[in-house]
This record gives C-alpha cells, structure tokens and sequence, in this order.
C-alpha cells in the first residue's frame, strides 16, 4: 500500500527572468532559488504556468530546468513540469525531467471523459518518473472526478499527488484526502487566498508564487499549532493576493515586478502576449511591494 509522500511546506513556483534583451537569465533564476531556499521552501515546481512556460522555447525550458536542480542540488524537492498539448509532447519532456534528475513530475491534462484521462496518465507514467503529480486544473469547475483520480492513484504505481486547483479547491482537498485516507499527497495551487481553509483541511503543501518567507511562516505558524498568529499574518497579505489573484497574467506581472523591486530579477519584462499591466496597476502594485517589503522585514526580525 502507498504511503504519502513526505513533501510538507511551501513548494513554489517560479517566474522566468528575463533580460533587457528578453533572454532567460539564468544567473536571475539562480539568485530567485538561492533566496528561496533561505526562506525555507520545500520544495519547487519548473516551470509551470506562472513561468510563463507557454512562451518558452525548448531550450530555454531545458536550461530553467537544468538550473533549477543545479542550483538545488538536493536540499528540496524539484517537480518538473510535463504538461503539454499532446499526449507525445507530455511523454517527451516527461522522459527528459526524468533524465535530468527531477524527484517528481507534474503534468496537466485536459479531462474530457475517464477512458480519455485515464489513458493518458498512463502514458505518461510509463516515462517512470520518482513520482507523477497529477494537476487538476479546471478554474471554471471541478475538474476531475474525484473517484477517477482515486482510482489512478490506487492503480497507476507512480501516481502519488494532486495539485488541486478548481472551483470550490477546500471540499475537493477533504473528499481526495478521506477517500485516501490521507495517503494520496494533495497540494493547493490558486486557490492561495484560501490557504488557512487549506491548511485547515489538511492539505500536505501550498504550491504559490513568491512571497517565500511570508509564506513559510505562516505555515510553520499553523502547523505548529499557532493558528490564530498564521490567520493575523495571512490576513495582512490577502490585500496583496486580492490584487495579483485577479489572473494568471496580472500575478505575473506584479511578482516580476516585486522580484525586480528587491533586486532578484534584473527586469520585471514579461513575453507578449498578456494582458496589459497600465498605470494605474503599476501604482497600486508598487503600493503592496512597499507592503510586502515591510512584511518580510517584520517577519524576518521575530
């Protein structure tokens, strides 16, 4: 019988740098690693949809990742993300996280019907990755049917985590993890607005962008026992997570900018095509950097 995972923290999710001259840079990501690690991350997810990954060329998703696992060297876990259109392109890059030494592998399929989504998780399994967490991304609804994705984790060896991210996440968490009986690894994603619910729930990891030490310490907080202090610190950077969480390509827009703001990032260049980011977000978004800047200094002196 599976046991869970032990993955337990913040895993993040990071934005590619870019220079002035729109090129990944690799020096850039390694600074944004290094900090996470010092914050006390568990764990990252590379790339995924807050990288921009879209975007990307092949080689240039071949060098995050290299850099990413270089730069880790063991001391957290690394996820490689797999998800693509085809079920030829999933197994591909699949392979090539295996082969370059990701712990596990990520990977987002659209569900149409069981037979479908079924199918296809085993194709990509069949690359063997250490472990294949399954994204359940539906922002409209409720993704997956719960029993098929306890059935995959029951029947499909290295089907060993869900990163839940539909709509409502909080019942879906405590159906997949009662169903389980904890032994699947459930992961939030989006829905980070609502992490003390998640939390509450008991999911295993909170999968965000930035933000790494304020996150870190509300969990440490919550999972310590201390749930009053991680709601009073959580609810003081909601007003941050009100303004990024209004879509993907605001979120990227204002953690690039933040980075660039904390001299992580060299630019806070993001890839057309994306939603404009005019003056008026620029304003309010140097507001709340001022904001989580402070934060982080305060969280940082107890």
């Amino acid at each position: 019988m599976k046991e869970c995972l032990p993955l337990r923290g913040i895993v993040t999710v990071l934005n590619t740098p870019f220079t002035a001259e729109n090129a990944v840079d690799a020096g850039a990501l390694r600074r944004h690693v290094r900090v996470a690690l010092a914050a006390g991350v568990a764990g990252f997810l590379a790339p995924a949809m807050a990288s921009e990954v879209e975007k990307l060329t092949p080689a240039e998703r071949d060098l995050f990742v290299d850099t990413v696992l270089d730069e880790v060297r063991g001391r957290a876990v690394v996820i490689g993300g797999a998800s693509a259109a085809s079920s030829e392109e999933r197994k591909r890059l699949a392979r090539r996280l295996v082969a370059a030494g990701c712990d596990g592998v990520l990977v987002s399929i659209p569900y149409e019907n069981d037979e479908q989504y079924s199918r296809a998780v085993h194709e990509v399994a069949e690359t063997s990755p250490p472990f294949l967490m399954l994204q359940d991304w539906d922002p409209r609804g409720y993704g997956v049917p719960v029993e098929t994705l306890v059935k995959l984790f029951e029947t499909v060896e290295p089907v060993r985590a869900v990163k839940v991210e539909v709509v409502p996440a909080g019942r879906k968490y405590s159906e997949l993890l009662a169903a389980t009986g904890g032994r699947l690894h459930v992961s939030g994603g989006w829905a980070v607005m609502q992490m003390i619910e998640a939390l509450d729930r008991g999911v295993h990891a909170v999968m965000p962008t930035a933000l790494h030490t304020l996150y870190v310490r509300i969990y440490q907080l919550h999972t310590s026992g201390q749930r009053m202090a991680a709601r009073e610190l959580f609810d003081r950077v909601l007003p941050i997570l009100a303004f990024s969480n209004q879509h993907l390509d605001i979120s990227i827009h204002f953690f690039k900018r933040l980075l660039f703001a904390q001299g992580i990032y060299p630019t806070s260049n993001v890839r057309p095509p994306s939603l404009p980011f005019d003056e008026t977000h620029a304003r309010v978004a140097d507001e709340l950097i001022a904001w989580v800047r402070a934060l982080e200094a305060e969280v940082a002196e107890k």
